[in-house]
Order: C-alpha cells, then sequence, then structure tokens
C-alpha cells in the first residue's frame, strides 16, 4: 500500500506572511531571469565586452613575451601585403587577356 502523502495546502490555511513571501520570492526569480535574458539579447553590450577581452588578452600576451606578438603582427602584415599584391596581378592579368581578346 502506497504511504499516504500530507494534505496539500489549501488557500484558506496558508498564512498570509508565508504567501507574500513565497510572492516575493517568485518576485525576485522572475526579475533575475528577465535581466539575464536582457543580457543575452543586448548585442552591442556583449560585442564590446568581447573586444575587451580580446584587447586585454592580446595586452596581456605583448606583456608575456612581446617578440612573439610583434613577429606574429609582422607575419599579418606580410599575408595582407602578399594577398594585395597577388590580386592586383590577378586583376592585371585578366584585364590584359580581355583587351587581347578583343
Amino acid at each position: 500500500m502506497p504511504a499516504a502523502t500530507p494534505p496539500a495546502a489549501t488557500p484558506a490555511s496558508r498564512d498570509p506572511d508565508e504567501i507574500k513571501a513565497e510572492i516575493d520570492a517568485t518576485r525576485a526569480q522572475l526579475a533575475r531571469t528577465v535581466d539575464e535574458l536582457g543580457a543575452r539579447l543586448d548585442v552591442p553590450a556583449r560585442a564590446k565586452e568581447s573586444a575587451f577581452r580580446a584587447r586585454d588578452t592580446a595586452v596581456e600576451s605583448y606583456r608575456e613575451s612581446p617578440a612573439v606578438v610583434i613577429g606574429a603582427a609582422v607575419a599579418l602584415v606580410g599575408l595582407v601585403v602578399g594577398l594585395v599584391i597577388l590580386r592586383r596581378k590577378r586583376a592585371a592579368s585578366r584585364a590584359s587577356q580581355t583587351r587581347r581578346k578583343r
């Protein structure tokens, strides 16, 4: 035979202070949930936070080993310059091929 369950508290048998405390707790939980959802949906604030975090990481990396960071920056600049030169050569080559076909 299953164990007897205690009778559910009826609204008339509950203490008003207990009801108010429960309402306040529920209200506080709902406010936290709404604040969390608002923070998740605030894309500009999240982007700024991510940018600050990336900047702080870069500064910390530079302080720990500046030679590595400078080397990576030089490599990145070299890559960008190389890509620009390559695209210009391809564009010039295509332009000269187009002129020959005419």
